[in-house]
């Protein structure tokens, strides 16, 4: 394979792209910098097929990134592969409002071929082809000018080993004909709206202090502000206000602005700066939360008794054993919380849906509704059909 030295014009970059564009699919990675903002500083990027890899470098002065973000969101003939590529996605959806598209995830499709849940890119490696990738590189500054030459290896090496991999999982995936499983956990990964944050939605991530419409809907206000704040300003939302000083606020408000410096969490310059000013006013206007935006009463569970939690349990061990069975991911399959409902009496579940249904969810069921049981043969749990159980013995004489 050969390795282009680092790409730092947009005529090296334009033909880079241009003979990529002919490739069946690339491996693609980044690296980048978040910790003192808000938005992700793309620093490099690195691409690759079979005949050639090479990085990118976005911070070069007069580069044009166009010819690559094209080929990554525009060009549906060329398959686009990451591993745990989420936050790469993520960058790209900033720069253009468009995700890489058709897209695959090797650490997913992982998880369709082994009982991998999130296998990190250094065991993928050395699953497929028995390399140890060097991690010194890992946590350097990718902003700082020169990148050094092991930097640049090191970045590489992400590409050019998944370019060698990937053709490797397809094969199996093909073998297995377990390709079609992944179709919907590719296309969310595709999905914009994935990565796309609405300062509107913010307060759902943070712990809820109880069910309060008051105080949900001043979290609500107040998350939103943070939101966009931070979004202004570049910087962390942490750096704005930390969740459990936003949760604190909103439960206990203060009277006025001079109230702030007793709020832990906050600076005392708070109580007559004009971002204090500018929190006590989204309190002042803040809204109960509505009805339709109440957070259900059951929280994250489903609502089980001590019989319903007995019967997610069996759930949860039918899910290891049919999971070990096929050697696959049980989080491919269905996760604790869709056990939870599905013992609660909830239908409506992805995991009665599809493959999942034929793979593991109509044995779910069949648990659930008496007709499954779990057997011991040879030191080994194994799952048994009632109906097989209690189906009447030939007699011997009978055929006499």
């Amino acid at each position: 394979m050969k390795i282009h030295d680092l790409i730092t014009t947009t005529e090296a970059l334009s033909d880079l792209c241009s003979r990529l564009a002919q490739s069946e699919f690339v491996a693609v990675d980044t690296e980048f910098m978040r910790e003192n903002t808000y938005w992700p500083e793309l620093c490099l990027v690195q691409i690759a097929n079979t005949q050639e890899a090479a990085a990118i470098d976005p911070l070069a002065d007069g580069i044009d990134l166009a010819p690559l973000l094209d080929l990554l969101t525009n060009n549906e003939d060329v398959l686009k592969v990451f591993h745990a590529g989420g936050q790469d996605v993520e960058i790209i959806v900033n720069m253009t409002g468009k995700t890489p598209h058709p897209i695959f995830d090797t650490q997913i499709a992982m998880m369709a071929i082994s009982q991998s849940e999130q296998i990190g890119y250094a065991n993928l490696v050395e699953t497929w082809i028995g390399l140890t990738i060097d991690k010194g590189a890992r946590f350097t500054d990718w902003s700082r000018r020169p990148l050094t030459d092991r930097q640049i290896e090191y970045a590489i090496g992400d590409v050019t080993h998944l370019a060698t991999i990937f053709p490797r999982i397809l094969k199996k995936l093909i073998k297995t004909g377990r390709g079609v499983w992944l179709d919907a956990e590719m296309e969310k990964l595709a999905d914009p709206a994935n990565y796309i944050t609405d300062p509107g939605l913010a307060w759902k991530r943070i712990r809820q202090p109880g069910r309060n419409p008051q105080v949900l809907g001043r979290m609500k206000a107040l998350a939103a502000w943070r939101e966009s704040e931070a979004q202004h300003k570049n910087i962390p939302r942490g750096r704005i206000m930390r969740d459990e000083t936003l949760a604190d606020i909103a439960s206990h408000p203060p009277k006025q602005q001079a109230d702030l410096a007793k709020v832990r969490g906050l600076s005392a310059a708070w109580k007559d700066n004009d971002i204090g000013k500018r929190l006590m006013k989204v309190l002042a206007e803040a809204e109960p939360l509505s009805k339709d935006e109440m957070p259900d009463k059951a929280g994250r569970g489903a609502p089980l008794g001590k019989e319903g939690a007995l019967v997610a349990d069996l759930l949860k061990l039918l899910l290891k054993i049919r999971a070990r069975e096929i050697d696959v991911a049980a989080r491919l399959l269905t996760r604790a919380e869709e056990m939870e409902a599905l013992a609660a009496g909830m239908r409506d579940l992805p995991v009665l849906q599809g493959w999942r249904y034929e793979v593991f969810g109509k044995d779910a069921l069949d648990l659930v509704e008496g007709k499954l049981a779990f057997a011991v043969e040879k030191g080994r749990l194994k799952m048994t059909h009632i109906d097989d159980v209690m189906a009447p013995q030939a007699d011997p004489l009978a055929a006499e």
